[in-house]
């Protein structure tokens, strides 16, 4: 135990208790955020920060562009480095919040905070997010929810217990382009007509393990007692098991919500083949290949996602819903979207009257758009191969202006000024934390697995 915290229960106790129970910190909090009639009577909020990290240096760039926020504290483990670069950061920008190493001190010692954005390793999240929200605090956590299923529905039940907003990082929920396309393109218009199939991947280039400055070092003890056997599991957390999922958790989740999101669905089962095949000093599968079944109002829909880790190949990442009238390729890169019509489909002149679509021009090229291969004929001068026609390339109507997360964040600030509601609340993200967690247990399990209704309810 830390003694000089004033805690009663060590980080590891801390951690096991709270991720099962989902009771966190019994914290008192009685700061009335609205009036009668749910008017506002905040004019700034006070935010902290937990965990600035990469990620939470990410959020910090979309934070400082939206006025009405105090940053009251800011709190990560790596004293040397991670907080004392955040703390300047936010400085820089005019803020002066307080530095705190451990959460719970900050807790304790803050009662002024509204709201946290949480940016920590996955399996720190549902320990960190239970106890803010125990104290009267809404919060805005990164995915995955969880490392384990179990984590992310002690979340939902803590948010239900305790009438706090809780917000998942699945940032494309607020992205404009998502919206639009999901709104006016498949719900309103089912443009794709049947959609059949989903392919979606996420590719990156070989990288090597991070590294850290020497002097910048944590001590041993601080890091075991966060859970950590040394500063490479700390830096790489997303690599090791019982820290983080992989790169299926840490890249594909985004997408993979994307998925049932777009369908209205969530998935009955999952086949998965991956390894831990490059990297050898790291333990998660780093190439996956996950084939979803879903069934839709329309029919069954196959959904294939790959994350590679070891090249850049193949088109970027996306999402492609692809139907018997047209296609839909998505991604938060718009170089990377486009709708596709089929020949067979009616003429889509409507919709770029209706401002939904601009027809690209002929001379314009894709990356991933390769030319039709030449007829072959046999001995016989019969055709034997065929070829449908060319799809007809459209560009979807609709751009985001800033930071990705940026649109995510003020969904949520807004939500917390009683102005607006969750783009993605805990209770709808846990049905994508639970496809994605099934792919690892697919994995390792060798055979399709099945969901029941229970893996995607609190």
């Amino acid at each position: 135990m830390n003694k000089e915290s004033g805690f009663g229960v060590d980080r590891r106790g801390f951690l096991k208790t709270s991720v099962a129970g989902g009771a966190g910190l019994m914290l008192s909090k009685n700061l009335p955020l609205f009036g009668v009639g749910g008017e506002s009577k905040m004019d700034n909020i006070n935010i902290a920060q937990v965990g600035v990290g990469a990620q939470g240096q990410v959020l910090m760039q979309s934070l400082m562009k939206i006025p009405g926020l105090n940053v009251v504290a800011v709190c990560d483990i790596w004293e040397k480095f991670n907080l004392k670069r955040g703390i300047g950061l936010w400085r820089k920008n005019g803020q002066k919040p307080a530095p705190y190493t451990d959460f719970r001190e900050m807790l304790d010692k803050q009662p002024d905070i509204d709201a946290v954005f949480i940016a920590t390793p996955d399996f720190w999240h549902a320990p960190i997010t239970n106890a803010c929200l125990e104290a009267g605090i809404d919060v805005y956590c990164e995915k995955m929810m969880s490392n384990t299923h179990e984590g992310a529905v002690s979340m939902v039940r803590t948010a239900e217990k305790t009438g706090k907003l809780l917000q998942i990082g699945h940032q494309r929920r607020s992205n404009p382009r998502y919206q639009f396309v999901k709104k006016n393109l498949i719900d309103n218009n089912q443009l794709c007509g049947r959609i059949t199939n989903i392919n979606g991947q996420w590719n990156r280039a070989v990288t090597e393990p991070l590294g850290w400055p020497e002097r910048y070092a944590i001590s041993d003890d601080i890091l075991k007692e966060f859970g950590f056997e040394g500063m490479l599991q700390f830096r790489n957390w997303r690599w090791f098991k019982g820290l983080g999922g992989g790169p299926i958790s840490d890249l594909g989740a985004h997408q993979i919500d994307i998925f049932g999101w777009f369908l209205g669905a969530n998935p009955k089962a999952v086949t998965a083949s991956g390894g831990a095949d490059y990297y050898d000093s790291l333990e998660w599968h780093d190439n996956v290949m996950a084939i979803y079944e879903f069934d839709t109002k329309q029919g069954p829909v196959r959904a294939f996602y790959q994350v590679l880790t070891t090249t850049s190949a193949g088109g970027g990442y996306f999402e492609y819903f692809m139907g018997d009238q047209g296609s839909i390729k998505m991604s938060e890169n718009p170089k990377y979207t486009t709708v596709f019509r089929e020949a067979r489909a009616p003429e889509w002149n409507k919709y770029v009257d209706q401002g939904f679509l601009k027809k690209e021009g002929d001379a314009h090229v894709r990356p991933w758009q390769v030319p039709l291969p030449p007829q072959r004929k046999d001995s016989s001068g019969t055709v034997d191969v065929r070829e449908t026609a060319a799809l007809d390339a459209y560009e979807v109507n609709a751009t985001l202006e800033g930071y990705i997360h940026q649109p995510h964040i003020e969904n949520f600030l807004n939500t917390v000024r009683g102005n607006d509601t969750l783009n993605c609340p805990g209770h709808e993200a846990l049905q994508c934390e639970a496809a994605v967690l099934k792919v690892n247990e697919a994995i390792e399990a060798g055979r399709r697995l099945e969901f029941t209704e229970a893996d995607f309810h609190a």
